[in-house]
């Protein structure tokens, strides 16, 4: 079997010999890959308790506190001949590919999201450029794969569908519920996410209600509002499901997303995704999805649409061929063994 290092800006928590992060991806990614290939996962330590626990008999972890020792960890593989490949573009990734394009590795760069505007929501137009330096950089050093054209900009690069669905997520719910105006989001609370920008919104409509599930330390940063429920992040497949099953709508506000995999969780329960104009792009890839303003007015009249026509709507999503992990993960390996 040959070996892989998997190399993530994701911070994992320590607690007693066991791992702990907050991404689902960059939990299951390297577990499922490991079927594949000999794990070890570089990334940064963190000191607060994380949601998800990673299997260590599927995969080897090195944390680090600093930019330091998470340049000597990549040095101590630099004996053993590895690929590498390495999740998303921050400055502890750039400076790893830099590092190992010194020794001629064969390095391989997975983009899940768009960094220039990711950059930009965090930085501005100074945001923009500094991922372009390192972008542009990059797609010279390393083989890119990505789950979107938009994301390589035109550059040379493998095309990949994230998926977390298995036979679970495609199991019938036969408990009929009528429309009622209860959104869902599922997902982390961070400004880029959109998610304080939709609580503004949604707390001016008492007759529409948001669940938020995904908080960790971040809950007591929101304060929640009569129509408003934030819940920690749902780590049981089956009760995650049964959120989905129980609310009507799902809504995603982030500003920038690449191949969302909570949009394939809505569709696969049968529920209308709605998305605000950032992501127009996602519109027209499936059916069910649905595009309204950033503002109170666009959002209800978005939802009074979806309820007229409720029924019609689940039907036409049952139509969508989507993507499950399997299919990912083959694709993946299959992306990573091309030299």
């Amino acid at each position: 079997m040959k070996s892989l290092v998997i190399i993530s800006n994701e911070k994992f928590f320590l607690d007693e010999n066991n791992y702990y992060c907050d991404n689902l991806d960059m939990k299951s990614t390297p577990e499922e890959l490991s079927n594949f290939n000999d794990i070890l996962l570089i990334c940064r330590k963190f000191s607060i308790k994380r949601a998800f626990k990673v299997d260590q008999n599927k995969i080897k972890l090195s944390l680090n506190s600093n930019i330091f020792s998470f340049l000597i960890s990549i040095f101590k593989t630099l004996k053993i001949k590895n690929d590498y490949l390495v999740f998303s573009l921050t400055p502890y990734t750039f400076l790893s590919i830099l590092f190992l394009s010194i020794f001629r590795k064969n390095i391989f760069v997975y983009l899940r999201s768009d960094g220039y505007e990711e950059y930009y929501s965090k930085l501005g137009i100074s945001g923009k450029i500094i991922y372009g330096i390192i972008f542009n950089i990059s797609s010279v050093l390393t083989n890119m794969i990505s789950c979107s054209k938009k994301i390589l900009r035109g550059k040379k690069g493998e095309i990949v569908f994230p998926s977390q669905l298995n036979s679970k997520w495609f199991i019938k719910n036969n408990n009929k519920i009528d429309f009622e105006p209860k959104l869902l989001y599922v997902g982390r609370i961070k400004k880029e996410k959109g998610v304080f920008s939709l609580i503004d919104i949604i707390k001016k409509d008492n007759s529409i209600s948001l669940t938020i599930v995904g908080a960790t330390e971040e809950k007591e940063l929101v304060a929640e509002a009569n129509n408003i429920k934030i819940l920690k992040l749902e780590t049981n497949i089956e009760k995650l499901i049964d959120l989905y099953d129980n609310h009507s709508i799902f809504i995603l506000p982030s500003f920038t997303e690449g191949h969302p995999m909570v949009l394939l969780e809505s569709l696969a329960r049968h529920k209308p995704v709605i998305v605000f104009d950032d992501l127009s792009h996602i519109v027209g890839q499936y059916k069910g999805v649905f595009l309204c303003k950033r503002n109170i007015n666009s959002l209800r009249n978005c939802i009074n649409h979806i309820n007229k026509n409720y029924f019609d709507i689940i039907e036409l999503i049952s139509t969508n061929k989507l993507p499950t992990k399997k299919e990912f993960i083959m694709s993946l390996e299959k992306a990573i063994s091309k030299k």
